[in-house]
């Protein structure tokens, strides 16, 4: 490549991604995509199931318990959906981390504080309106963190259904909030959900982390040396008083996600493409079946906006996710003085905000764990999550739609590929060989002109016909 020739990939904001990360993007957010809709799918069906004659059906079956009551883990249909299903999704999540902090948008910290701070200022904002409006309305403050999560999956799926197609440097954008929010969403469920510590089940947690650290140095290989291990310390991690959940992310984190001399894909890369499918096709969505099941009425739908707790949800995901991201991005790169893809503008950022507020799978979890052991107010919870996600949803919608005939073109020059060699030609304008193969078809296709040019003039010389 000559010196003079420019990079390969855009360092602006919302810049071109390089072509490992671009594919790596499309591959996890395609998996996503299945899984987000599979997970609408689910939540359909248990609104359904929960406001049929067949309710009392769905009730018995959330509470239906299984499981060894030796080992404590006696637990109903909806506790196992929330503390085990849910732990392979955030498995996949601490490996999504670990890959993005060395291999990822993460590992370069002038690239990573844009998306870092207007995830942080996601969560934050979210949580002050939420706040704000239960000290004005005296409602309960214990739900704070209810709006603060992005659910990628759901999120996706919308785009799905509204047939929208982001550019690769707006998905790369969306799927690193997501992940910052993941790890930050993990922060306040171990920090201000956790009580009651049984110490001897966390330091066997924790010697079964060690261990499975361990093999991993070692090079020790087969699923069936780390599922059962990994069953294990998710026991312990659950009798300790830690939600289990966390036991998955600090699996996920341990893996090493480098490659070595001769390695194709890293072991964490490996391990998530075979987990993932798992995760978003059968893990979230039997979690979405089980929780988002919540009776539908018009006092139910009144109360979602008129009693402070219900309502600082629906706020803190619509206003809240949206004007912190947007709010986040814009000052930072203000002050960083981040050039703006030209190709972008900002109301794009605002429609990726908008569409961040929907916050289902994690804010489910986290208003299950807020008002554990309030079934009622538990349920009105959920239906605020249900309706401050669709709100979001519809917004986010219109506002992509405005865009989408822009959105389609990007997506068309990123997808162009003349030579016909597998790789974009975006990634290859920059480097001689690719104007040489570009030469030599047109060449072809200029001779067969000329050949079509003779054998019409051939044909007009014949033809008797006046002029």
């Amino acid at each position: 490549m000559p010196a003079s020739a420019p990079p390969p990939t855009d360092r602006r904001f919302l810049g071109r991604l390089s072509l490992p990360e671009r594919r790596f993007v499309a591959d996890a957010l395609r998996t996503e995509t299945v899984g987000g809709v599979l997970l609408l799918v689910a939540a359909v069906v248990a609104l359904i199931w929960a406001n049929t004659p067949l309710k009392d059906s769905y009730a018995a079956v959330q509470d239906f318990h299984l499981g060894p009551a030796a080992l404590g883990l006696d637990l109903s249909v909806e506790h196992w959906a929330a503390d085990g299903l849910l732990a392979i999704f955030f498995f996949v999540a601490g490996i999504e981390l670990k890959r993005e902090l060395v291999a990822g948008e993460l590992r370069d910290p002038k690239a990573a504080a844009l998306p870092v701070i207007a995830a942080i200022c996601g969560m934050a904002v979210p949580a002050l309106v939420y706040t704000v409006v239960n000290l004005v309305g005296d409602g309960s403050l214990g739900g704070w963190a209810v709006p603060t999560a992005t659910d990628i999956a759901f999120a996706l799926a919308v785009l799905a259904v509204i047939g929208t197609s982001l550019p690769s440097a707006l998905r790369a954008f969306l799927l690193t909030l997501a992940v910052v929010d993941d790890l930050l969403a993990i922060l306040i469920i171990a920090i201000f959900f956790t009580d009651d510590l049984n110490f001897a089940a966390l330091g066997g947690a924790v010697a079964g982390l060690a261990v499975f650290w361990l093999l991993l140095r070692k090079g020790v290989r087969g699923w069936y040396v780390y599922v059962p291990l990994a069953l294990v310390i998710w026991g312990l991690m659950y009798n300790s008083g830690v939600h289990a959940t966390i036991a998955g992310v600090a699996m996920g984190l341990m893996l090493r996600c480098t490659t070595h001399e001769g390695e194709e894909h890293s072991p964490g890369e490996r391990i998530e493409h075979l987990v993932r499918p798992l995760s978003a096709g059968l893990a979230v969505p039997l979690f979405a079946l089980f929780s988002a099941g919540v009776t539908i009425s018009g006092k139910s739908i009144s109360d979602v906006f008129t009693q402070p707790v219900t309502l600082g949800v629906v706020l803190g995901l619509v206003a809240g996710k949206a004007l912190g991201i947007f709010g986040g991005t814009w000052i930072t790169a203000r002050f960083t003085r981040a050039e703006l893809n030209p190709d972008l503008a900002w109301p794009d950022v605002f429609a990726v905000a908008t569409l961040s507020g929907i916050g289902f799978t994690v804010s489910l979890l986290i208003g299950e764990l807020a008002f554990e052991g309030d079934v009622a107010l538990t349920n009105q919870v959920k239906a605020a999550v249900l309706a401050g996600s669709l709100i979001a949803a519809v917004l986010a919608s219109v506002l992509l739609k405005l865009r989408v005939r822009r959105y389609q073109a990007l997506c068309a020059e990123e997808d162009r590929d003349e030579d016909h060699d597998g790789i974009p030609d975006i990634y290859e304008e920059h480097t001689p060989e690719y104007h040489l193969r570009m030469a030599e078809i047109y060449e072809r296709k200029a001779a067969e002109h000329r050949e079509r040019a003779q054998l019409a003039g051939a044909s007009r010389g014949g033809d008797d016909r006046p002029a």
